[in-house]
This record gives C-alpha cells, structure tokens and sequence, in this order.
C-alpha cells in the first residue's frame, strides 16, 4: 500500500481510490480489546506500541487510540444479541486502520464467527499473514530460519461463506431433492437425503482482487515469488476456477513484472529474470509437505479461504505458533490488524498469556501506515527480550534456562529495551 507521509497532523487517516494513504502526525486508530484473554494481552501491547511512536519520533507523532465495542464488551453494554454494534462498523469505516484482540467464536452453537462476520460486513477480502522465526523460538522443525512467507487468504468466499443447513432439516432436504434429480447424472451416486450440506462459492472477482494484492506485495517488497495453493485436481471449477483466475489475474496486470514457472522452466532455463516475480500453483495437500521439506523455495503464497486457514497456522507451528503470528484482514478501503489465536477464556485475568501476536499485528499496521522506524524498534527489541530468556509460559516451558515472565512483564520488558534504544 502507497503512502504519503506529507499529510496534516491530527485525525482521519485518508485513502484514496488509488490506494495512497494520507496519516496524520495523530491519527486516530480504533481498538477491540476482544475476549477473554484480550484485555491481558492489549494492555501488554499499547504501552509497547506508544512507547516505539515516542521513541522513533520524539513526540512528532502519536496514535489517539479509539475504543470501540465488539464481542462480550459490546454485549454488556448493547445486550446479548449484539456483539457486532452497528457503530462499531462505522468507527473503523471511517478511521480505516484498526487493530483487535481475539473474538470468542462458540462451537456447535451460538452466533456465527464474529471474526468472518467483521471481514465480510467491512469487505476485509485478504488475510494477510506473514510468518518468520524469531531467533530464539523453540520450534519443531531443524531450520525454521527457512521459512520466511506471506500468506495472502482470501477472506469472504469459500465454505466461511456460511452457506449450510443441518442434515434432517427442510432447507437441506430440499436442496438435496433438488440436485439429486437435476443435476447427479444416472451413473453417479446420489447423495442420502440426510446428509447436511453446504455450498462453497468462490467468484473470479474475489479471486482476482486477491492476486492482485498478493502480486503487488511481492513487487514492492522485493519478494521472488507468488505461489498459488489450490484443490483444483478434485474442485475443478471452485479451487480449479481460483487458480486459472489467479493465472489470469497476474499475466492480465503484471505482464512486464511477472514470469510463469511454465515459462521460467522453458524460456529461461529455470533461472529467474532479475526482478521478475515467479508466479506458480502447487496442490494444497502437497503444499504442507512442501513447507517442511523445501520451505526456502516459497515466499508470497496466495490462496482460498480454507486453505489459507490451515497452511498459515501449521508454517506458524514451524517457527514456534501462534503465540508469536501477526495477521491483518485488508480491503480497498479499510486494514483490520489482529491477534491470530484464540481468545483462550481460561487464562483470562491471570496475566499469564504471550502478546506476541497481538505486538507483532501492531508491528505490521506500523508498517502499514508507513511508520517503520516505530515497527523496527518492537521488532528488535521483542528479539532482544527472547534472546535474554525472558519468555511468558508458552515459551518458558519449551525453552532451557528461560525466566518465566507475566504478560505484563513481557510487555514491559520490551517497553524498557524500547527506551534505550539507540
């Protein structure tokens, strides 16, 4: 994303249709504390966050930060069946870049997922999930420096779509009916009238919108390729229709940017261009194995919803979970930046969890609005603090000779190296 750091002190971050951002000295920047755990873990991080603004430009800059209600917070003070308040919508709408602790999303029952609630209701079409080892993190994996990817999910289609009825139910029967007699040909097996059943849509729009992204952030971060990760050997016409869409999509923008793996194997000798991005597909399932074997060979990934859910949280369990994952949800006119675990209820209170991923989600929407001195400083001074050992449990207990420290103390830790920074 474009930025225009001439911009007027104080307010709205502005965006324009052609996706430069104009950020204020002070902007003003929504928050979601989110539920359980998340008033631990946002306590933790602003203070971190304001500390890296102050240091990095001495009181010049600074974020006015603007609660606003979601989750079990907005259900105390709007009541039980509003948990997404319409002005919540409207704050970070209008604010454009905000950031958010987890949502609570109940199994089985209850509301459907607010977290795919607020990116479809704020056309949030790409999860942005960059994932790298941080020296010093346990990890599973022999070399977890290898890998060093940007997932790019796409966010709004797919089975999050919510499009599904419960088996037995009339809806589902219905549809059932309906397909087993226009459309299962008399050779196929037809589907038990019991069975529940869902539909995943997937459109050359959202598809295309997604590449476009992905391919762009490839370029201006010096990055080699864009892998994209499909089923379409078994969907032919969902995950099939992704990647032939994606292919489209890249070759149609980027033609003088990009070169097909296809054509890098045959015009180029399987040597890339200097300043080429290569644009490639892989199948999903052989994607995960590719990630543990050869994960150098990939860089931007892009990817339908499902998929992209999956693979960013397994190369996360690479280089040491979610504790430490960044995520951001951005559309053409609003970034969402969030924590990417779960809300954890029964640590909630005991200032016990890591807010890693929440800092780092900070560290992404500071490079987001073009101030990178500020991520820089978290960046190298959470590094620091892990290096020294100094590690909430999840870390600790993975870790030799480490000193377990409290959310709190973590933040503060970070905090302090902050200051001294040179």
């Amino acid at each position: 994303m474009a930025k225009d750091s001439s911009s007027p002190k104080g307010g709205r971050i502005e965006w324009d249709e052609t996706g430069i951002l104009r950020v204020p000295d002070r902007p003003t920047i929504p928050y979601i504390v989110g539920d359980g755990t998340g008033p631990d873990i946002w306590a933790a991080a602003q203070p971190v966050f304001d500390a890296a603004v102050e240091r990095a430009y001495g009181g010049a800059k600074g974020i006015d930060w603007l609660e606003v209600l979601a989750g079990e917070r907005a259900q105390q003070v709007f009541g039980p069946k509003n948990p997404l308040p319409h002005e919540t919508f409207e704050k970070i709408s209008y604010y454009r870049v905000a950031i958010k602790g987890p949502l609570t999303t109940p199994v089985g029952t209850g509301f459907r997922s607010l977290n795919v609630a607020m990116r479809r209701a704020l056309d949030l079409f790409a999860c942005v999930r960059p994932v790298r080892h941080i020296p010093g993190v346990p990890s599973p994996v022999s070399n977890p420096d290898k890998l060093d990817i940007v997932v790019f999910r796409e966010n709004t289609e797919d089975v999050y779509a919510g499009l599904e009825w419960p088996a037995g139910s009339d809806e589902a029967r219905a549809i059932i009916a309906c397909l087993n007699s226009r459309f299962i040909k008399e050779d196929q097996e037809r589907l038990s009238p019991e069975s529940a059943i869902g539909i995943k849509p997937m459109s050359k729009r959202n598809t295309a919108r997604l590449t476009a992204m992905a391919v762009r952030y490839a370029m201006e971060n010096n990055r080699e390729s864009v892998t994209l990760v499909h089923k379409g050997n078994i969907m032919k016409y969902t995950e099939g229709g992704f990647r032939d869409w994606a292919y489209d999509t890249a070759e149609e923008l980027y033609r003088d940017e990009i070169v097909t793996e296809q054509e890098l194997n045959v015009d180029f000798g399987g040597i890339r261009p200097p300043g080429k991005i290569v644009i490639k597909d892989r199948i999903a399932d052989a994607m995960f194995q590719q990630l543990l074997l050869r994960p150098e060979e990939y860089d931007v990934i892009a990817t339908p919803n499902l998929n992209g859910d999956y693979l960013s949280d397994a190369a996360a369990a690479q280089v040491g979970g979610l504790g430490l994952a960044p995520g951001a949800n951005i559309g053409d006119k609003v970034a969402l930046f969030e924590a990417t675990h779960g809300s954890a209820p029964k640590y909630a209170g005991l200032d016990k969890v890591n807010p890693g991923s929440l800092i780092l989600s900070g560290v992404e929407m500071l490079k987001f609005i073009g101030w990178n001195r500020a991520a820089e400083l978290i960046t190298a001074s959470l590094i620091a603090t892990i290096g020294e050992r100094q590690v909430t449990y999840d870390l600790a207990r993975q870790m030799t000779g480490a000193t377990e420290v409290r959310c709190s103390e973590f933040g503060e830790l970070i905090r302090n190296k902050i200051r001294h920074a040179a």
